[in-house]
């Protein structure tokens, strides 16, 4: 009787402790991976999108876009515009809402 108190007091210890311990593993796996350096292919892409970001802002839109785009995007927002009405569809919208108003009317 005491031996089977002491198995499921200790296969419930284990299960506990077992969680407890995949969750920190799993934890500080994602801390040590931020704290060494990435493998070559996370950094090589990294690089990628930050020389992406670079020639974005220097270009001041999409980079390499050919005149081909740029017609495409004029014919694209010129359809816009007569479906949808005028604005400058590059933006976005401004909203702007009034208060409602709480009083009571007398009747």
């Amino acid at each position: 009787m005491i031996l089977r108190q002491i198995l499921r007091l200790s296969s419930t210890f284990s299960s506990a402790v077992n969680i407890h311990l995949r969750r920190n593993i799993g934890l500080s796996a994602i801390v040590f991976n931020k704290a060494k350096e990435l493998d070559p292919v996370q950094k090589l892409f990294l690089d990628k999108i930050r020389e992406y970001n670079t020639k974005s802002k220097q270009a001041g839109g999409p980079v390499d876009a050919g005149p081909d785009f740029q017609k495409d995007m004029n014919e694209s927002l010129a359809r816009l515009q007569r479906q949808y009405g005028e604005g400058d569809l590059t933006k976005f919208p401004e909203f702007k809402f009034e208060e409602p108003n709480f009083e009571e009317t007398p009747k």
